[in-house]
């Protein structure tokens, strides 16, 4: 069995805002286009040998910290995600925190967060 961790990226600049899994794949930069090569590779080895149960999973925002201290989130350039933009202005490297998006179908109007840690 295997879980591949792969990302949103492989679906390049969708039109529209609100991706599915039937968008078509575009790989737009490194980063993504090892995922599809991945993906692919799976899909490969589930074809050729039934056994293999694979998934795969497509992240937005991935955030995490290693306990250990060797994996986090502290890119270099600007970020490309949001928690990075969180921890820098916690730490006073930028200002303030711009938090975009009033009108979604939530309590209180705001995006809905879904977690996996890095360790399960």
């Amino acid at each position: 069995q295997l879980v591949f961790s792969s990302s949103t990226t492989v679906y390049g600049w969708p039109k529209e805002v609100l991706c599915t899994e039937e968008f078509p794949l575009s790989a737009t930069n490194p980063y993504s286009r090892t995922k599809l090569v991945i993906e692919d590779i799976c899909h490969d080895l589930q074809c050729s040998d039934p056994d293999w149960k694979i998934i795969l999973l497509r992240y937005f925002n991935a955030v995490d910290t290693h306990s250990s201290g060797y994996i986090g989130d502290d890119p270099l350039g600007v970020p490309n995600n949001l928690m990075p933009y969180v921890q820098q202005v916690a730490v006073g490297r930028r200002p303030t925190l711009t938090v975009y998006g009033t009108d979604y179908n939530t309590k209180d109007g705001t995006g809905v967060c879904a977690e996996v840690c890095i360790t399960d």
